[in-house]
């Protein structure tokens, strides 16, 4: 395996019965395919066509233009599916996978076909400490077999001291930007901070420039948004653009929000400390954006989300599919139409499959989820059909 930078990738790693060997010519775990599970209910069914396991908190998952999945892994495991098995391509050596962080968010360049770049974000670190949240591009090899040229493009994002909170969602928008949430690190005076990465949507070109059209000012000239406590799921609406983040409340409140240039999403946890019984969306704050959709109490930790888009999905087409974490759900998310903000209906799916962290769409149209456990897998789900 190629080491990309000094201290930035680990050249291999040792086989043990949950990591095996590396390398497309030689699958780490055998493919597997689940029972074919319906699960009926209003709106549709959907049927676990197979899965993929030999994953250890698997974290986000994208796809490459062949379609191709790869894969995080939390404690810094890069992995692809080949031939339905699961292959490391690398392991990152200074991902810390402390607390609620590591190495989580994904993202393919639009334009990897020229240059093979992805895009990770993770906690940054050495020894048990962590130093930073960083958004970090590798070049993937075309035999798919070792990640090169790491280049940090954006450092300096808070961990904080509990490592609580590090979001890290990174998706590229149709602008041709990339966008990024983050989390609060329990900080009661972050996420209302303009000045602060926590608790924010930051957006920036792939290079690791601020993005034209961000707030700018007083603030730091990556945030695009503010007032956040922990987003974790971020995509784009087809029929218009929008930007779509889904963040984690309290005990109350987990929220889907409509991101806007310099918006501000209400959470302002000062107090006694960090405290948070106050609301996830604090409206006495002037310009406050109410969020779209809210989990109301108790909280059920949505992460993960995507629009679903083919006429084969039914009533779904043009939905929001949300992975579920506490709630262990998969739920879909209709509204009333393709660029409205009103919520028409909520569908739950897949409640027997554990913690849901991610569901991205494939470029064959089905529906690719992954377990947030270890061991863990992908789950590919299609439509039902009679």
């Amino acid at each position: 395996m190629t080491v990309a930078a000094a201290g930035l990738l680990a050249a291999c790693i040792p086989p043990t019965p949950e990591v095996p060997p590396s390398g497309p010519t030689a699958p780490t775990t055998a493919p597997t395919t689940a029972p074919t599970t319906t699960v009926p209910g209003p709106g549709g069914d959907v049927t676990v066509a197979g899965t993929v396991s030999g994953f250890s908190r698997p974290w986000d998952i994208a796809f490459l233009p062949d379609g191709t999945p790869i894969v995080t892994e939390r404690s810094g495991r890069v992995a692809t599916v080949v031939a339905g098995a699961r292959h490391v391509v690398a392991t990152l050596a200074d991902v810390e996978p402390i607390g609620e962080g590591g190495l989580m968010g994904l993202a393919v360049d639009p334009a990897f076909g020229t240059n093979r770049w992805i895009y990770t974000c993770y906690d940054h670190g050495s020894a048990g400490t962590v130093t930073d949240v960083r958004i970090v591009r590798f070049r993937l090899a075309e035999d798919l077999r070792s990640l090169t040229d790491a280049t940090p493009i954006l450092t300096g994002i808070p961990a904080g001291s509990g490592n609580r909170h590090q979001g890290c969602r990174v998706a590229f928008g149709p602008d041709g930007m990339l966008w990024a949430t983050t989390g609060d690190t329990a900080s009661p005076t972050a996420p209302q901070d303009p000045t602060s990465r926590a608790g924010k949507v930051l957006r920036m070109t792939p290079a690791g420039a601020p993005a034209p059209g961000n707030p700018g000012g007083a603030w730091d000239p990556y945030v695009y948004s503010l007032g956040h406590r922990n987003g974790q799921g971020l995509t784009f609406r087809p029929a218009d653009g929008a930007a779509i983040e889904v963040e984690h409340g309290t005990g109350c409140d987990d929220e889907i929000n409509r991101i806007v240039a310099g918006g501000n999403y209400g959470w302002n946890p000062v107090g006694s400390g960090y405290d948070e019984s106050k609301p996830m969306t604090d409206l006495t704050i002037p310009g406050a954006r109410p969020a779209l959709w809210s989990s109301g109490c108790p909280t059920i930790a949505p992460s993960g989300a995507t629009f679903v888009s083919g006429a084969e999905w039914g009533s779904w087409n043009g939905a929001l599919a949300v992975a579920v974490l506490k709630g262990t759900r998969l739920m879909f998310v209709r509204f009333d139409g393709p660029t409205a903000d009103t919520v028409a209906g909520v569908d739950v799916r897949l409640s027997d499959r554990g913690r849901l962290r991610t569901v991205r769409q494939a470029p064959d149209g089905s529906l690719w989820v992954t377990q947030d456990s270890s061991p863990g897998a992908l789950l590919r789900l299609v439509p039902t059909t009679a």
